[in-house]
């Protein structure tokens, strides 16, 4: 029997690129991963999660290009 592990997070259901691997991608792929990351906070908010807004979100949704800066992904400096 599956026993649950906890709650998730944001960091659950989120994936980093590096600059060069975002510039790897088509505009159609930028434009999915965009979607599904802006829906994924949407729906981790709706259900309850109490969460700072990732620094990527915040920049998807000014339209800024969603990279790492400094050498740490934008997620990491931000608690579940």
């Amino acid at each position: 029997m599956n026993q649950p592990l906890g709650p998730v997070s944001f960091k659950d259901v989120a994936v980093d690129f590096t600059q060069d691997e975002w510039q790897q991608l088509d505009p159609e792929q930028k434009t999915t991963y965009r979607d599904v990351m802006l829906e994924n906070y949407s729906h981790l908010v709706s259900v309850g999660c109490h969460i700072i807004k990732p620094e990527v979100i915040t920049k998807l949704e000014k339209g800024e290009e969603p990279w790492i800066v400094g050498g740490e992904f934008l997620l990491q400096s931000y608690p579940a």
